[in-house]
């Protein structure tokens, strides 16, 4: 079963369906890592059916930095995904990088902190360490780039692409300063945003396959003279959100 995992902007799934709202379904799963269960969207699709999880909350109303990662993705393998494309918001870095550009990562370093990062913390037999070198599946990143190509092809206002880049991810819920950026760059970060780890690993330790699309919605701060306010990040989101449902429509087909 393939899991969306929707980010700012993308709340629900449903122009998706087969036959519209009615092929929603809810599940409530319940794990160890939270009191409560978590909710998943149900939809059913040409190529069968899809979870979808808002990770910010359907009102958006979970900050980066509060998000209960290992809920879940447990939740979501437990309700038998296993495969996630994750949808993220970033700022960027790169030229290439501008608002209202895709961007689908190979390659990301994490700057968080204090987030519950691991399954594999309590309790162990033994000490378990994952290989992380390629943190996106290269598979599902073929197939991202493809869907996201084709949708190029069909629309008449095609979107920029970068194929390849290094997703920074920061504690949030603030915006970097324009220091920060510059050092970013230094490190060779493509993109910045704040909620691709600890979600990446956290599937990676679940063995399940996870590939990254990501719309820039700003310039990173001082990579471009003023201030980032929010009025033009919702906008460019807004704008770009009906593409984006054009490319995981795509996507599903190649899925099925």
């Amino acid at each position: 079963m393939l899991a969306i995992i929707g980010g700012s902007g993308l709340y629900d799934l449903n122009s998706l369906g087969s036959q519209g709202h009615n092929s929603l379904r809810q599940e409530s799963v319940r794990t160890e890592y939270a009191a409560t269960a978590v909710t998943i969207d149900l939809l059913e699709t040409e190529a069968g059916t899809v979870a979808f999880l808002p990770r910010h909350g359907k009102t958006h109303h979970l900050p980066p930095h509060k998000i209960n990662y290992r809920a879940n993705i447990a939740a979501l393998k437990k309700l038998g995904a296993n495969e996630i494309l994750a949808i993220n918001a970033v700022g960027g870095i790169n030229a290439s990088a501008g608002p209202g550009s895709l961007i689908v990562p190979d390659q990301l370093i994490d700057y968080t902190w204090g987030r519950a990062s691991t399954f594999f913390e309590d309790n162990l037999d033994r000490v378990v360490h994952v290989d992380f070198g390629e943190p996106f599946t290269a598979g599902m990143r073929e197939r991202v780039l493809k869907a996201v190509k084709q949708a190029n092809e069909q629309s008449e206002d095609p979107r920029l692409l970068m194929e390849r880049a290094v997703y920074a991810c920061t504690q949030g819920p603030r915006l970097e300063t324009a220091a920060e950026i510059v050092r970013l760059q230094r490190d060779g970060c493509d993109v910045v945003g704040m909620t691709g780890m600890p979600e990446a690993v956290l599937a990676r330790e679940q063995g399940l396959d996870y590939a990254m699309l990501a719309l820039s919605v700003n310039w990173a701060a001082g990579i471009v003279p003023g201030e980032i306010t929010m009025a033009e990040i919702e906008a460019v989101m807004a704008e770009g959100m009906d593409f984006l449902r054009q490319v995981l429509k795509l996507f599903l087909r190649l899925d099925s």
